[in-house]
């Protein structure tokens, strides 16, 4: 059987998605100020061209591949936070991407130094950060729901904690792999949601 031919709007798409996965490396090991538009553009394999041809300049770029990766990793944890047994699904997640760990961690880095260095860019950031953060206010109003109980504080206060304290994990993860397991993430958002959901509320 002969491979079909992609049409003009498939080989746009695939030009984007090999742009930005040739941004995401780039940046992860250069930096975003590091990486220049011809060598993002020679890494996927194209010219200068091709890059001006699907983006007006990189920041338009970083705000894409920012918008991309976020709702990427957002779908999977849905996914995955909604199904059975979920927080072994999550074990059995991180330890997935515990091999690209480094990457992930440089190119998180990268964005929000991108952030700290151009304001303009901070409520691009800001918006994605909140739609995580909307997602785990929403998992744990479904687990208090599900025990018929209140949780302890506002739901979307508790959600800052687990988001705050995942990155942070994340980071010793790198520095002290010897010590600290690919499952401290969810080991620690297990331990807080077990305790969370044993103490009792003030309506009770």
């Amino acid at each position: 059987m002969q491979n079909q031919r992609l049409s003009r709007s498939e080989q746009r798409l695939q030009t984007r998605n090999r742009l930005l996965d040739s941004a995401a490396t780039l940046f992860a090991e250069k930096g975003v100020n590091g990486a220049s538009v011809e060598q993002i553009a020679e890494n996927a394999g194209f010219s200068r061209g091709a890059f001006y041809g699907n983006f007006a300049n990189k920041h338009e770029l970083v705000i894409e591949l920012l918008e991309q990766r976020t709702a990427r990793e957002l779908n999977e944890v849905s996914e995955i936070a909604t199904g059975p047994a979920p927080f072994e699904a999550l074990r059995e997640w991180h330890r997935g991407r515990a091999g690209n760990l480094d990457g992930w961690l440089s190119l998180r880095t990268e964005l929000l130094l991108y952030a700290i260095r151009n304001p303009e860019f901070r409520p691009r950031l800001a918006e994605r950060e909140r739609v995580a953060l909307d997602a785990h206010t929403s998992s744990i109003e479904h687990a208090f729901a599900e025990r018929g109980t209140e949780p302890p504080a506002p739901a979307a206060f508790l959600a800052l904690i687990v988001h705050a304290l995942e990155d942070g994990l994340l980071f010793q993860r790198m520095l002290h792999p010897d010590d600290v397991t690919d499952d401290i993430v969810v080991d620690a958002a297990e331990f807080l949601m077990t305790n969370w959901l044993n103490t009792p509320s003030d309506s009770q």
